[in-house]
């Protein structure tokens, strides 16, 4: 055996090795589509190809949309096919190939799940049949991928699936008298969950469900108009267009496209064209320039020069100097000139000539400005931050998936050996801080190691084997059957014959299956499909739906933290996740299972940072009778009150920042001044006879944020960041930023005042600082006193100012405050926004803005709670779709 472990010790190494070569940067999950316009001629969204039939000047007939969909398609019409203006006629028996696309078609296909098939066509007569073919995806007469067909008078389309034949059978067939001799508009659409429809001039002619996935399409096949691969099946008429759609279009979209002229192409109107590129060149280039260099000054709540930039109708109205801003006029701009001279911005770096070019281009081209209001937080991330093609799993996600996938709890172990998952943009599982260095590669090993040492390995391996024999054609279902398991979804042929090879190794050096089994698996555990969650990318840097399999696992990492369990990965299996009806019953089966709950305090553990606690060591002169314990007993204080509004309650998430309620240990009521009810060590504790506390922003583990000082600049700063989403840029370098202590005399607020007054300081500080006023009778330790250790009394009182607006709200006691905020849109915006960041483990970009904010809409209409915010997000299409890589 020593001999075995050599030689699989060598094969294992060159499985890890593609861990460390894979980085934590990648891919961005999840770009929105824009919704389509309804001034669009024809419907855009998912196109993949469009045969409008004109013919360029060589003589060709090309896809007209090969910038949209990337598939370059294209064929020569023969002599014996008529081309006319904008139509080609069959008159004779004739099998017009597509060249190109094929593969690519087809495997689009294979994860959208979807299609729609569109055509304007003219039969020569009704008597067609077998049925005649007028558009098709086959090999031959008997395998197709599917056909749109002529049979009589009737349409008929046959579509391969997992639950049908490879021929495509059952067919849809129209109702009889639908084909006619007339121009006619036909479209079949099959969508996610199964349900097919066939329309005939706009309106559904019939409907049936066609089951299955579209995993067996075959990717050797070519498209064919007018008859099939090698004739006996001829089409004769006119086509005026074809199209393909890689999803089912709504009853809307194709009445749309009905009322289109056959003639009229997927383009927009070149003035709509226009108006969306420069609004799209605002959006992208613009709103992000303006966010980053002038909204500090010239925002609502400061207006420098009374010029406003965030808002559109202040921003073209101009400020004290006249206008800013003169459409197609640089010179009478005084932005551009101020910007141009390097005038602007004020004691900050110049921009450089590519931004000055931007700017100079926006108003030479108009001075579109396409969103009302400029929310800097959406730009404080570029959208490049945004991609990430794979996302390692964090310590707490790979102790899950273990356990998962071979009942094992490495917990005891991993904890020591994986080193710590560290924070980034807020979070400890944002993706592109999840690299891995040959630490991890030495700690997977081990630990793959010891996770098979404790299993019973034949047993586990029988789950997945039809027997014991090291053969080829046992071995290789043996890999597919247990990797499909462990690795979270199929592998392809060239993964299998990695596997392969390891078993090969095992067998010709005398081992037997218990060996075979122990090495396959302990390299799955330490392979890149186990340690990141990596997903197909192929799509040539298209938005497109995940598949089955990669749904299922989006959907078990959001509420749980881990895999899939066996009764979701079924209903991936079986395509039933497309269906709306039961992925709610899926949701609704995950979100009643602890697991949920146990991944929404990881949430929001992760969220405030409570592992900090751990470290907390206030100065001992200042707090003499601190207990380190205490520490602990705030971390689970914050947490138990989290599952009680969330959870027991099922209350609004904003409902955290003003419940009456909180949970307590007798040393941690004793250092609160305040008594313990109760029997339990951390007991439920009614707050609506303590009016000083109540809500999250009472609680010794936000208050401790302050430090030993109570800094009403980190307070400050925690309500902006992490409530309010508002944003200020660090001190300029020349700033002394030292601590002022107090003393008698002079309070926190009192600094702070001074702070604010500061012409220098005065700008920035005045947007956070006063949001930490109603906190000062807390001290650093979260203890409440009316005065200081200087017998300085404290006040409660203050206001706050929300990010974007020009006023400011007043409030008499930290109740009050805590009211306002609970309350507040913005801080229950917040709330989703840092649910759905934690969720997709990365920052949240401008592309993603219009996507989160229907999440939280979706959301509030359902309660606002925990669970409604969940069901929106995997809804939404940043769980529902992916940005692919583009090809090279």
């Amino acid at each position: 055996m020593r001999v075995i472990h050599s030689r699989i010790g060598q094969l294992l190494t060159c499985v890890t090795i593609f861990v460390g070569a894979i980085s934590g940067e990648g891919i961005a999950n999840d770009q929105a589509v824009a919704s389509q316009a309804e001034s669009e001629l024809r419907v855009s969204r998912g196109l993949e190809l469009l045969f409008d039939f004109r013919p360029s000047e060589d003589g060709l007939l090309t896809n007209r949309v090969q910038a949209v969909s990337g598939i370059d398609s294209e064929f020569h019409v023969p002599e014996t096919v008529q081309q006319v203006d904008g139509a080609i006629i069959f008159h004779r028996p004739t099998a017009l190939v597509i060249e190109g696309g094929n593969k690519q078609l087809a495997s689009t296909f294979q994860r959208t799940n979807g299609l729609t098939i569109e055509a304007w066509i003219r039969p020569e007569n009704t008597k067609q049949s077998g049925p005649a073919r007028i558009f098709s995806f086959s090999r031959d007469s008997s395998n197709r991928n599917f056909t749109l067909g002529q049979d009589g008078d009737k349409f008929d389309v046959r579509l391969r699936s997992t639950q049908t034949s490879s021929n495509g059978l059952p067919s849809v067939s129209s109702k009889s008298g639908t084909a006619s001799t007339n121009l006619t508009h036909v479209v079949f659409t099959r969508n996610r969950s199964g349900k097919a429809r066939l329309y005939v001039d706009g309106k559904l002619n019939v409907e049936k469900e066609i089951g299955g996935a579209f995993t067996n399409w075959d990717e050797s096949y070519r498209l064919i108009l007018g008859d099939e691969h090698g004739g006996g099946r001829q089409w004769l008429g006119g086509l005026h267009l074809v199209a393909l759609y890689s999803r089912a279009l709504s009853d809307h979209e194709v009445e749309l496209n009905f009322r289109a002229d056959p003639d009229a192409s997927s383009s927009m109107t070149d003035s709509h064209a226009e108006v969306d590129e420069r609004a799209l060149f605002f959006e992208r280039k613009i709103a992000p320039l303006l966010a980053h260099h002038c909204l500090e000054c010239h925002d609502a709540a400061k207006s420098e020069g009374g010029l406003d930039l965030s808002r559109k109708s202040a921003a073209l109205g101009g400020g004290d100097s006249g206008l800013a801003i003169v459409s197609n006029d640089l010179h009478k701009s005084l932005l551009w000139e101020r910007v141009k001279n390097d005038e602007m911005p004020e004691d900050r770096p110049p921009l450089n000539e590519e931004q000055k070019q931007h700017l100079k281009e926006w108003i030479n081209s108009g001075a579109v400005f396409s969103l009302d209001v400029i929310d800097p937080v959406i730009f404080a991330h570029s959208a490049g931050e945004s991609q990430h093609w794979v996302r390692r799993l964090t310590q707490s996600e790979y102790i899950a998936s273990v356990r998962v996938a071979t009942g094992v709890d490495i917990s005891d172990v991993a904890g020591q050996v994986l080193p710590k998952d560290f924070r980034a943009d807020g979070f400890s599982n944002t993706a592109y801080n999840l690299t891995v260095d040959l630490k991890h590669v030495e700690a997977y090993a081990n630990l793959a190691e010891e996770v098979v040492s404790r299993m019973d390995v034949v047993q586990f391996a029988d789950q997945f084997a039809k027997n014991h024999l090291l053969i080829d054609d046992n071995m290789r279902e043996f890999i597919s059957r247990m990797g499909k398991w462990v690795l979270r979804g199929p592998l392809d042929e060239e993964e299998v014959a990695v596997y392969r090879g390891i078993t090969t190794t095992v067998a010709s050096a005398g081992g037997d299956f218990d060996d075979a089994a122990s090495f396959v698996l302990e390299a799955m555990l330490q392979s890149p499909r186990f340690l990141y969650r990596i997903e197909n990318q192929r799509g040539n840097g298209r938005a497109l739906p995940v598949d089955r399999y990669e749904l299922a696992n989006r959907i078990s990492y959001t509420i749980w933290g881990s895999p899939p369990d066996q009764k979701l990965f079924d209903a991936a299996e079986s395509g039933a996740l497309f269906d709306p009806e039961e992925l709610d019953r899926q949701i609704n089966r995950m979100l009643a299972d602890p697991k949920a709950v146990s991944r929404s305090q990881e949430f929001v553990s992760e969220w405030l940072n409570l592992g900090r606690l751990q470290n907390l060591q206030p100065n001992p002169e200042k707090f003499p009778d601190w207990d380190p314990a205490i520490a602990d007993d705030m971390q689970a204080e914050t947490l138990k009150f989290f599952k009680e509004i969330v959870w027991e309650q099922n209350r609004p998430l904003a409902d955290l920042l003003n419940a009456q309620v909180t949970f307590l240990t007798p040393e941690l009521a004793r250092h609160y001044g305040m008594a313990h009810d109760g029997d339990a060590p951390l007991s439920k504790r009614d707050l609506s006879d303590v009016p000083e506390r109540g809500g999250l922003l009472t609680q010794g583990s936000i208050l401790t944020i302050g430090g030993d000082n109570a800094s009403m600049v980190t307070r400050g700063l925690f309500v902006l960041h992490d409530l309010l989403r508002g944003i200020v840029k660090d001190p300029p370098p020349c700033v002394d930023t030292t601590p002022v202590p107090t003393r008698e005399g002079l309070t926190q607020r009192g600094i702070a005042l001074e702070r604010i007054s500061n012409h220098a300081c005065g700008g920035c500080h005045q947007r956070f600082e006063p949001l930490a006023f109603g906190l000062e009778k807390f001290d650093g330790l979260g203890t409440f006193h009316q005065n200081d250790e200087y017998g300085n009394p404290l006040r409660e009182d203050g206001e706050f100012l929300i990010p974007g607006h020009s006023e400011s709200v007043e409030y008499a006691t930290s109740a009050e405050l805590m009211d306002l905020l609970a309350q507040s849109e913005r801080v229950k915006e917040s709330l989703t926004w840092k649910l759905v960041q934690f969720s997709l483990g990365r920052p949240l970009t401008a592309a993603d803005a219009k996507t989160v904010q229907s999440i939280h809409s979706t959301a509030m209409s359902q309660g606002g709670t925990y669970q409604s915010t969940v069901h929106a997000l995997i809804k939404s299409d940043l769980i529902q779709l992916t940005q692919t890589e583009a090809d090279e």
